[in-house]
C-alpha cells in the first residue's frame, strides 16, 4: 500500500535501490557497511510510520486543524531527521 500510494515512501525505496548496493563496492569493513546500510532502512521505517500516520490523520478529518498539522508536520520532521543521519553516516564513514 504505502508502495503504490505513497510518493516519498517509493522515492525512499530508490535511493536505498541506489545506495545499498554501493556498500558492496566500498572499501569498507562488515561494521561499517552494516551501519551504512542499517540507516537507510530506518528511514524506510521511519517513512512508513510518517505515511500511516498521516493516513489515520486524513481518515479522522480532511478539515484543517492546528493538531492534525502538528503531527503531519512532525512525521515529516522526523523523515528529515532520518535522512540526515544517513547524509551524516555516509559521511563520517566514507570520509573520515
Amino acid at each position: 500500500t504505502a508502495f503504490q500510494n505513497e510518493a516519498a515512501f517509493r522515492q525512499i525505496i530508490g535511493l536505498n535501490a541506489i545506495l545499498i548496493p554501493i556498500t558492496f563496492f566500498l572499501d569498507i569493513n562488515a561494521v561499517e557497511q552494516a551501519i551504512m546500510i542499517a540507516v537507510c532502512l530506518f528511514a524506510v521505517i521511519v517513512e512508513l510510520f510518517n505515511s500511516a500516520l498521516e493516513a489515520v490523520v486524513d481518515r479522522i478529518s480532511l478539515e484543517r486543524h492546528e493538531l492534525s498539522k502538528n503531527a503531519k508536520d512532525m512525521g515529516s520532521a522526523a523523515q528529515f531527521v532520518a535522512l540526515t543521519i544517513i547524509f551524516t553516516t555516509w559521511c563520517i564513514i566514507l570520509f573520515l
